[in-house]
């Protein structure tokens, strides 16, 4: 079964027509929705059932994959110290299902993944989504908010460089860029508010 290259995107502070007209650009026919809350409070044209339609509308598929590729667990288990963990979360079956949908619909479909943060290193879609898919072996490119493309190994690099871990030739690149995965996730990675942890622990 072979997949097609899979995008990620950011909508942002994109305007509905710069976002469709960067879909067009890069010939998007499916966008998947991997918010695990698929609303923007700054930008409701981003709201899940308004950019469903409008997608439609424009011959674009959408696909809300929230549930099992969100940021934000409903298990409890996925979580330390409040904190959402990106390795529990992708050893769930839940996640592995999540990102099956993905690779059967690449093979018919060019899918954006997509979430709201400009930069995909700011992002799950890329620390924890992409990084399981590309280590399945599929070519990820992420498309910037001015509409270019990153490869994903040019955003690891640019993620390595960013957590300082770059130049040093004790250790080599991939264990510079676990250790740059790690320290952006404690960045990055949702973290429960207390009301909703306290909810969780009177369940």
């Amino acid at each position: 079964m072979a997949s097609h290259q899979i995008f990620t995107i950011g909508h942002s502070t994109h305007s509905l027509d710069s976002f469709l007209a960067v879909l067009k650009a890069h010939e998007v026919s499916t966008v998947g929705d991997v918010r695990s809350a698929p609303y923007s409070r700054f930008n409701p044209v981003f709201n899940r059932e308004p950019l469903k339609q409008e997608l439609k509308d424009r011959g674009i598929y959408y696909v809300f994959l929230g549930k099992e590729l969100g940021g934000r667990p409903s298990d409890p288990a996925c979580y330390e110290r409040g904190r959402a963990d990106y390795v529990k979360m992708a050893a769930t079956d839940l996640f592995r299902t999540g990102l099956q949908r993905v690779l059967e619909g690449s093979v018919s479909h060019r899918i954006a993944l997509m979430c709201s943060e400009a930069d995909p290193l700011d992002c799950h879609r890329t620390l924890l989504v992409a990084r399981a898919l590309a280590e399945r072996g599929v070519s990820i490119a992420h498309i910037r908010r001015d509409g270019t493309v990153e490869t994903h190994a040019e955003a690891e690099d640019r993620l390595i460089r960013s957590a300082g871990l770059s130049g040093n030739l004790l250790r080599s690149r991939d264990e510079a860029l676990a250790d740059a995965y790690i320290l952006q996730a404690g960045r990055v990675a949702y973290v429960e508010q207390p009301a909703t942890s306290a909810a969780a622990k009177a369940k």
